[in-house]
């Protein structure tokens, strides 16, 4: 174990945090703040004013964005963001905002490589991934099959032991239900959408996700409004601690500006999943022939979950106080929704359900990420195998304690990063290019 934590914290360490900042700065500038002028657009695409039924694949533009959404809309909106304060305080939301702003154009970037690589059989199944756009892109496949190994590990980890583990514990703690139940529960329900493949997976996803956020954004709102006094304070102090050290207060031990900054980016960075590779293989199935449009629809992921999912869970935990009261993790945002809500029972439900509903729908994502990187591995013959053991992972993941699966599969998430964006860095002149294109046919279309 001390030796996993060790690999663990370098993994996770200056390096990869600066290098995935460092590569979101760099795109943001190399493709001209493409996540704020190409905004308005990507929201057009999604309501579906573009969409084409004779365009080649899957799904639809909000199928892919809902599906994706659905991995990233996790455990981490709620727990995450509440470990970053608990341990670097109210700034670390600051620095989650930054990984959002710059995330996007990673999102982008890697879905528009994704769809313009991808691979469509006879039959109108597609595959697509980093995987896919560094063979074919960079011409490199040593690189490429790091990536759908680790990718591959990942989602047995992060995206099913962990996230039915945690389901679990909030079950038993809130409603008393044993987790072998839960477990069973839970396995079946993901059995049931994950055997029809993406276009299951999808048509869940569309419905699922908008209806758990609305729920769980609503319920923070109404916090936050009983609590409308407080929350220029909370701004200020988010704003104040991202660039001053925190001090000991109450059960909060003090923090460093550079432990700060690394918790917020950290979290920030597990939140969105942006430059980690995993949101293009669902974006490959768009019904699509333009790349750059699937790009634009996948950078509005980063300011969902980050900028307004996570900061709603930062608000309400800093609004009621209960930063500073030494606890940490979905508990420490089931202590503020209870504190700030009219029934505090009642607010810390509203957390137990949102933990579940949020992990449901992480493991319907990632089930497709996993089996997407099999299949680049072992080919179609793995794809039901797969699936199968990955519904009999979900209900090891509720009964057993999992320290060592968190730590591996924080490692597979990490080692997934480098392969992918060394595939960004190199294929970001061909990311331009297709960005002026469509943009240049985009406006004489307008005229």
């Amino acid at each position: 174990m001390e030796l996993i934590n060790t690999i663990s914290n370098w993994v996770w360490g200056p390096v990869t945090i600066i290098l995935l900042v460092g590569t979101g700065i760099y795109l943001t500038f190399r493709l001209k703040l493409i996540q704020f002028r190409g905004l308005k657009h990507a929201i057009a695409l999604i309501t579906g004013k573009y969409d084409k039924p004779e365009d080649t694949g899957e799904i639809t533009h909000f199928q892919a964005l809902s599906t994706a959404l659905s991995a990233t809309i996790g455990v981490g909106n709620i727990a995450g963001v509440a470990t970053a304060i608990a341990a670097g305080g109210p700034g670390a939301v600051f620095w989650m905002w930054v990984t959002a702003i710059f995330g996007s154009a990673l999102k982008y970037t890697s879905c528009t490589l994704s769809l313009r690589f991808r691979e469509i059989r006879k039959d109108g199944v597609v595959s697509g991934g980093p995987m896919y756009y560094i063979e074919k892109g960079l011409g490199f496949k040593p690189l490429a099959i790091l990536f759908a190994v680790c990718g591959a590990i990942a989602a047995f980890g992060i995206g099913n032991m962990v996230q039915s583990n945690t389901v679990a514990d909030a079950l038993k703690s809130s409603f008393y239900i044993p987790v072998w139940i839960s477990g069973f529960i839970i396995a079946i329900l993901v059995a049931l959408v994950i055997i029809g493949g993406i276009k299951r997976i999808a048509q869940v996803a569309q419905r699922l996700t908008p209806g758990m956020t609305v729920f769980y954004v609503v319920t923070a709102i109404i916090i936050l409004l009983i609590n409308l006094p407080k929350i220029p304070h909370a701004l200020y102090l988010i704003f104040k601690y991202a660039f001053n050290p925190v001090a000991a207060t109450g059960g909060f031990l003090g923090s460093t500006v550079l432990y700060t900054i690394r918790m917020g980016v950290a979290r920030g960075i597990f939140s969105n999943e942006s430059g980690l590779g995993s949101a293009p293989i669902a974006h490959a199935a768009a019904k699509t022939e333009e790349p750059v449009r699937e790009g634009l629809v996948a950078m509005i992921g980063p300011f969902v979950d980050t900028l307004l999912i996570c900061s709603m869970t930062a608000l309400v935990i800093i609004t009621t106080g209960v930063w500073s009261s030494g606890e940490t993790g979905a508990p420490l945002t089931a202590m503020g929704f209870g504190k700030g809500f009219f029934i505090p029972k009642i607010g810390e439900y509203v957390v137990s359900v949102g933990v579940a509903l949020f992990a449901f729908s992480t493991m319907l994502g990632w089930s497709y990420y996993g089996e997407k990187c099999a299949e680049y591995l072992f080919g179609e013959k793995i794809i039901y195998p797969y699936r199968w053991l990955f519904v009999l992972f979900i209900f090891m993941g509720a009964v057993f304690r999992l320290p060592l699966v968190w730590t591996l599969s924080d490692i597979a998430n990490g080692l997934m990063a480098f392969p992918n964006l060394i595939g960004l860095i190199f294929l970001s002149p061909l990311v331009a290019k297709l960005t002026h294109d469509y943009f240049k046919r985009q406006f004489k279309k307008s005229i």
